[in-house]
Parts: C-alpha cells; sequence; structure tokens
C-alpha cells in the first residue's frame, strides 16, 4: 500500500525509492532468517508476541492515517526527501508482522543448516528482493496510470479506506494465525 500511495500522490518513480526502502528491509529480515530468528522466537513466544503486536499497532496507525486521506491534488504532485520514502519503506517492512511470520516463521524451514549459509543468504537474497521490486513496479505503474481518478474525492476516499481496512485485516490476520 506504500508503494501504490506513493505512486498516486508522486508519481512512479519515488514510489520506486519506497519500494526500495522494503526491499532493504527484506535484506535485514533474511539475514535474521537464517541466523536464526525462528529459535529465538521459539525460546521466547512471548517477546515474538509482543514484537507482533507492535507491529500491528504500527500498521494500524498507518491504516488509519491512511483511512483519513483525501482526494490527492495532481498539480502538487512534488515528492517528499527520498531519504523519508526510503525511510518509510524501511519502516514499514521492518514493523510488519506478516514479514515478521514470513520471514521468522516460514523462510527458516527453507534454509538447510548442513550446507553453507552465506550461499543460501546470497540467493534469498536475490530472489526475494527481484521478485518483491518487480511485484511493486507493476503496483506503482498500475497507480501512477489511475493517479487521475484519485482527483475525485469519492473515489480516493473509497479507495483509502478499503485499503486501510485491507492493511489492517491482512496484519491482524498474520498475527492470529501465528498466536501461540
Amino acid at each position: 500500500m506504500l508503494t501504490v500511495t506513493c505512486s498516486i500522490r508522486y508519481g512512479f518513480w519515488p514510489a520506486m525509492i519506497a519500494a526500495i526502502g522494503v526491499c532493504a528491509a527484506n535484506l535485514v529480515w533474511v539475514t535474521l532468517a537464517v541466523l536464526g530468528a525462528a529459535a529465538v522466537s521459539k525460546a521466547f513466544p512471548l517477546a515474538f508476541t509482543v514484537i507482533k503486536l507492535g507491529g500491528l499497532a504500527f500498521i494500524v496507525h498507518l491504516a488509519f492515517k491512511l483511512a483519513r486521506a483525501g482526494a490527492v491534488d495532481l498539480t502538487r504532485r512534488e515528492a517528499p526527501p527520498r531519504t523519508k520514502l526510503f525511510g518509510s519503506g524501511v519502516g514499514l517492512q521492518l514493523a510488519n508482522p506478516n514479514a515478521l511470520v514470513y520471514f521468522g516463521g516460514m523462510l527458516p524451514a527453507y534454509i538447510d543448516s548442513a550446507r553453507p549459509l552465506l550461499a543460501q543468504s546470497a540467493i534469498l537474497m536475490v530472489s526475494i528482493t527481484v521478485t518483491e521490486l518487480f511485484g511493486l513496479a507493476i503496483y506503482a505503474l498500475s497507480s501512477d496510470a489511475l493517479a487521475r481518478k484519485f482527483a475525485s474525492r469519492g473515489f480516493a476516499v473509497g479507495f483509502f479506506r478499503v485499503a486501510a481496512l485491507a492493511m489492517v485485516a491482512s496484519a491482524a490476520l498474520g498475527v492470529y494465525t501465528t498466536w501461540s
């Protein structure tokens, strides 16, 4: 949703800066998965739950801001500084409970401790980054193409509220399905 929102408000290329931030956070997640985040989460389930709930709270905060957004003024599409866009992507992905579930709970199942971890890490990082950037680029291109529709207050408000609800539902489902 961050990439979509950035693309609507600022255009394709600024949205890709946020997408690169998401991918940078994924590299942190892959590193943690390889280093044993799954084992730590099993050893300290309460801490894992607190982290998931904190991530859910952050997603709810972002969704609330998104739900309150109105029409997009396409005459003022000047993007915020690149560091802010990049930082938003990193922060959102690091706080995302769905990422925690995937990278901490599911990805370690694909890591073979009997084989060199560095090579496996590199393969995971490249494949996840390429796949994520490709998907986010499609979102950004599609959103940029639809940007004119967001000048309509009714369309924008409806879209942003549905998007906010989807964000909260997805994060809540991630927390619920991994509740110990």
